[in-house]
């Protein structure tokens, strides 16, 4: 489970995002990952909540792994990509980068792990999740 083209998702930084000099507060690179992750995911047919209600699981976050070399400002327009690097039956590790044009901000790779939706206990990916994947 290798793809090689990474999906790209676009991410304006705003206020919000930013500390007081202007400069994207570290851990906002988590929820641009988040959101790229996401919809990654929902192009490739898999909407979240429709995912737990057909199936009664999910993905959660198990670890994160983050390295951080330029910072983002405000107004920049940045391209969050997602790619799955590492697949099995019960969790995936995604490896994922923020970029301003040519210039590579932050990477990092995200294990998300299947859960049962209820007792949030580990489970089994189903398969046909997984075929989505790959």
């Amino acid at each position: 489970m290798n793809q090689t083209t990474p999906f790209e998702h676009a991410v304006r930084i705003y206020w919000e995002d930013t500390d007081a000099g202007g400069i994207v507060f570290y851990a906002n690179y988590l929820k641009f990952f988040e959101r790229a992750r996401t919809e990654w995911l929902r192009a490739l047919g898999i909407g979240q909540h429709a995912l737990r209600e057909e199936t009664g699981g999910m993905f959660v976050v198990s670890e994160t792994a983050v390295k951080y070399h330029r910072p983002a400002q405000l107004d920049d327009l940045l391209r969050v990509t997602a790619r799955l690097s590492e697949g099995g039956r019960a969790s995936l590790v995604i490896a994922q980068q923020a970029w301003r044009g040519d210039t590579l901000l932050c990477e990092g790779t995200i294990r998300i792990g299947w859960v049962d939706g209820i007792t949030l206990k580990p489970a089994r990916i189903p398969p046909s999740v997984l075929e989505r994947l790959t």
